[in-house]
């Protein structure tokens, strides 16, 4: 059985810094595409940062330079650091994984939800001025 479960988010002032885990067990693949989305009430879903299974790591461009996704071997654990937190990063975090996503779809500027197979539960992060 896949799992994939997301711990660190927690609530920080304006300029921190967080680091989200994501930690997968059960995956039937030995490379696949991992990616961080967010999601506030109302609003929808969005892809924050993607890593391939080739360990390529892309960005939407309002994190970009501020947020760093990485993994472990064979991505068994994928973190995402996050500093000069603003308030509109406040969000639920979830991690989302899957095998056989190409290079050209496992991109944060193209990613979708519907293109990953695996969630996790979410993580919240709290962002106050």
């Amino acid at each position: 059985q896949v799992q994939l479960a997301e711990s660190g988010g927690d609530s920080v002032q304006s300029g921190g810094s967080l680091r989200l885990s994501c930690t997968a067990s059960g995956f039937p693949y030995s490379k696949y595409c991992v990616a961080w989305f967010r999601q506030v009430p109302g609003k929808l879903r969005e892809v924050v940062a993607a890593i391939d299974a080739d360990g390529r790591a892309t960005y939407a461009e309002s994190v970009k330079g501020r947020f760093t996704i990485s993994g472990n071997n064979r991505k068994i654990t994928s973190y995402l650091e996050m500093n000069s937190l603003s308030p509109d990063a406040t969000a639920m975090y979830s991690c989302a994984a899957d095998g056989g996503v190409g290079y050209f779809v496992c991109r944060a500027q193209t990613l979708g939800v519907a293109d990953l197979g695996y969630w996790g539960q979410g993580t919240q992060v709290t962002v106050s001025s």
